[in-house]
């Protein structure tokens, strides 16, 4: 074997072997050096989930150090880890081990990435590695997944609202021949209180089919130029007192110029109300007492987007946070994260519909442990 002086590539000597063509083979470094080399995240994973390898811009993207990530779990690296009543759904998949490409996002960016899954097959035909290579969605791909998870949307509300218009008419039905009974008949105290539940609990689905129908066809009442800082103060003068009750506070930044946008006041309250409200819990979920940690960040802010004016406003917690896997279903009517009895899984859904309606989107950044940001986004101008 001998090495060209010129090429720096190695070649079997001809002369050892009369008639034969020599094979040229380059030094182009080693395997560690190319996996290093690609500029998108690229990870090694067992069938289970344990990432085995992960290239140098998998540690940028995870800010975190090669010890930090090797060893663990895909979904605590990808997605900031998961609550333990919650299946991660890129942990789930992995286990057919059959290729896919998966929209997901990676903690500490903004933006939502591509996984392109694929299996790595041995000799023996068996599947013990898996290579995951995250690519970031243009923005144009990202519309196209957002258009589809509103349709999506669009139809499972059309659904609920169906339904919810069928057992709108039995159980105001049920309320009603309740009342009749706890007016016109005399009970003991036990048959009065049963009563009452019935009233009550027939009332509660009442709101909720209300709520379903509301998500599925958002009343369109008046809309005129508002200022949304205006609709920011209103809504917080209303639950100032709980938050203060609590130990929470609140913190805002508003522009200096006034700006206006066209918007129904009222929904746009109902919307931020809801979002305060999911901070408030949060935080109390953290941290059960006083801490100076219990904080509300509302910021306003008009800046330009593809070209367009758009009105932005973030409200900001650093509560429980929520697992990445789970940000896509956030909207989903019925979906909560809450436990059982606490939430009936409408409000984002509600908030969600509103928004879209008025022509704007609404955004969710979340890690675990750490933050939660919702940001309403709006087109600007009147």
């Amino acid at each position: 074997m001998k090495k060209n002086k010129d090429t720096g590539c190695f070649s079997k000597d001809a002369s050892a072997h009369d008639g034969y063509n020599p094979q040229k083979t380059c030094h182009i470094g080693t395997w560690e050096q190319l996996f290093n080399g690609i500029q998108d995240p690229v990870l090694v994973v067992r069938p289970d989930g344990i990432i085995i390898e992960a290239n140098d811009a998998t540690l940028q993207a995870a800010r975190k150090t090669r010890n930090e990530v090797v060893g663990q779990g895909i979904c605590k690296i990808v997605h900031g880890g998961r609550w333990p009543h919650i299946k991660c759904p890129l942990e789930e998949f992995l286990k057919t081990c059959t290729p896919k490409v998966e929209e997901t996002r990676l903690p500490g960016l903004f933006g939502e990435y591509s996984f392109t899954i694929s299996p790595v097959k041995e000799m023996d035909g068996k599947i013990d590695r898996i290579m995951l290579i995250a690519r970031e969605l243009t923005r144009d791909e990202i519309r196209k997944v957002d258009s589809i998870r509103t349709a999506k949307l669009a139809a499972i509300g059309e659904l609920a609202a169906g339904v919810a218009h069928e057992v709108n008419n039995p159980v105001t039905g049920i309320i009603n021949f309740a009342q009749i009974l706890l007016d016109n008949y005399k009970f003991d105290p036990v048959g009065i209180n049963i009563v009452q539940k019935i009233i009550k609990e027939g009332n509660r689905i009442a709101s909720i089919t209300h709520n379903l129908i509301s998500f599925a066809r958002a009343d369109s009442g008046e809309r005129k130029p508002v200022n949304p800082v205006e609709i920011v103060k209103e809504s917080l003068a209303l639950v100032q007192h709980q938050l203060q009750k609590d130990g929470i506070m609140v913190v805002t930044e508003f522009p200096k110029n006034d700006s206006f946008i066209v918007a129904d006041f009222r929904q746009l309250q109902q919307v931020l109300l809801n979002l305060i409200s999911n901070s408030r819990y949060a935080l109390n979920a953290r941290y059960s007492g006083f801490d100076s940690r219990k904080i509300i960040e509302i910021s306003c802010l008009e800046k330009q987007v593809g070209g367009h004016p758009v009105y932005w406003i973030i409200v900001k917690d650093y509560g429980t946070g929520l697992p990445q896997s789970i940000l896509e279903r956030l909207f989903e009517p019925f979906f909560t994260t809450k436990p059982s009895g606490e939430g009936t899984g409408l409000g984002l859904s509600i908030s969600y519909g509103i928004i879209k309606d008025h022509g704007g989107d609404l955004h969710v950044n979340s890690i675990m442990e750490k933050y939660t940001e919702m940001i309403i986004e709006l087109p600007a101008g009147i």
